[in-house]
This record gives C-alpha cells, sequence and structure tokens, in this order.
C-alpha cells in the first residue's frame, strides 16, 4: 500500500478542497451543495490544466504548417527510413513542433483524472461525497441501483447532455477531417506522396465515434462521477470550439512561434 500513498494523499487533499467548498456553497446552493462544488471543482481542475491543452494546440498548428515539407522530405528520402527520421526531427526541433510534445499534455493531465475519478467513485478523501444527495439523489447512486423517483429524470438530462455534447464532438472531428484533407489536396506539390499507413483509413472512421464512449462509461459510473464527466466534456468542447476555431492566416506568413 506504500506505493498508493502520495495517490491516497491527493485524493485526501482534494477532498478537503471539495468539503471546503461544499460548506462555502451550502448559503446558496443549499443541499446541492455537493453537486455545484463538484461543478466548480472540475472547472478548476480543467483551468489548472488548459495551459497545457493550449500549448498542445500551438504545437499541432506548427506542425500543420509544416506539412508541406514534410511531403518532400517523405519523396526525397522514401528509399532511406533512417535519414528520413533525421531530417523530420531536425525540420520540428527547428520549427519548434516537436511530436512528442503533443503527448506530454495527456501525460500530465494523468495525475489529476486519476484523483478527481478516485473522490468520485471511492470513499477516499473522507468527505462524504457519495452521500450527499442530488434532488434527492444520494451521488452514489448508480443507475443499477434503479430509476425510482429523482433518479430517472435526473440520468436521463445527464445522459442526453453527454449524448448531444459527444453528437457536437463528433460532427467537428469530422469537419476537421474533411478540411484537412482538402488543405492536403490543395497544397499538394504535385508530387506522389507515400501510402496510406495501412489501417489510417479505418482508423479516421473510428475517431469520431470515440466521444461516445462518455455515455457509455457514465452508464456504470455513480452519480458524483456522471456529474464530474458531463462538467469536463463541457469543458472540452468549449475548449476545443475557443482554441481550434479557424484562423485566417495572410499569405506566405511564416510558422506560428507563439
Amino acid at each position: 500500500m506504500l506505493a498508493f500513498a502520495p495517490l491516497q494523499g491527493a485524493v485526501g487533499a482534494a477532498g478537503a478542497a471539495l468539503a471546503q467548498l461544499t460548506t462555502l456553497l451550502e448559503p446558496i446552493a443549499g443541499g446541492a451543495a455537493t453537486a455545484a462544488a463538484i461543478v466548480l471543482f472540475t472547472v478548476a481542475v480543467r483551468l489548472l490544466i488548459s495551459p497545457l491543452t493550449v500549448a498542445q494546440v500551438r504545437g499541432e498548428r506548427r506542425r500543420a504548417a509544416l506539412a508541406p515539407q514534410v511531403r518532400e522530405l517523405q519523396r526525397r528520402y522514401a528509399d532511406d527510413p533512417a535519414r528520413l527520421q533525421t531530417e523530420l526531427f531536425a525540420l520540428y526541433r527547428s520549427a519548434g513542433a516537436s511530436p512528442v510534445a503533443g503527448c506530454l499534455p495527456m501525460l500530465l493531465q494523468a495525475p489529476f483524472l486519476l484523483v478527481t475519478y478516485r473522490l468520485f467513485t471511492t470513499t477516499e478523501g473522507g468527505t462524504g461525497l457519495l452521500g450527499a444527495r442530488l434532488a434527492g439523489v444520494p451521488l452514489g447512486h448508480h443507475l443499477g441501483d434503479g430509476l425510482a423517483g429523482a433518479a430517472g429524470p435526473l440520468f436521463a438530462v445527464l445522459l442526453a447532455a453527454l449524448a448531444a455534447l459527444a453528437w457536437w464532438s463528433s460532427r467537428r472531428m469530422r469537419r476537421a477531417a474533411a478540411a484537412g484533407a482538402l488543405a492536403a489536396e490543395a497544397g499538394g506539390t504535385g508530387v506522389s506522396t507515400p501510402p496510406e499507413a495501412p489501417g489510417a483509413a479505418l482508423i479516421g472512421r473510428l475517431l469520431p465515434l470515440l466521444p461516445y464512449t462518455t455515455v457509455l462509461v457514465a452508464l456504470v459510473l455513480p452519480l458524483a462521477a456522471v456529474l464530474y464527466l458531463v462538467t469536463t466534456t463541457a469543458w472540452t468542447a468549449l475548449e476545443q470550439a475557443v482554441l481550434r476555431r479557424p484562423q485566417a492566416s495572410p499569405a506566405g506568413a511564416g510558422i506560428d512561434r507563439r
């Protein structure tokens, strides 16, 4: 159990913060104070990691701007994979657009997500979170516990919200993929590019379906975790709409180095 001591300490600290937030909200939210605290706690967590997302999006834009040079290198060194990797690394490094950097935000978010998951699905933290109620429904209530009383309508609203957010995200992903394909075609150099990697087409069809997995996950989570999931999914949708909105760039503009 010593290996999990840091995690238990983080969950305890998060639980204490959530308990204090609940106390502050009780005069305003009454019996729904814990649920409101979950929403605000989730927003606070997302605000903490939002700089990582901003950095990731900027890195993606830099790499996208390098697409013509990448295609040219692929054509030039198609028969020399080792040289191709060396040249690509040098190109990304000179532009400050390391492909590895795109993975860092996900890795750094993992501890936050793990702590919040444990906080909202277990009794760790000592906050009594799962015993609190929203509209008379315990925050530890699962769909499998029944839909009597307010549980049915409450879960229906939350699942409908997740389904709507999943539809929006999936639609946006499809549009982005289509726009990327058109941009690649319009920006082509007139030379042939390497064939698409095996399975890439299948992955491209499956990716827009991934947002719907949040609905499936919500079916097995307690109400507290579903509230967290709805809040963080809505934040992600808003974040993507703002950060990935189309940006007009003047002709001949250089790579964005912000």
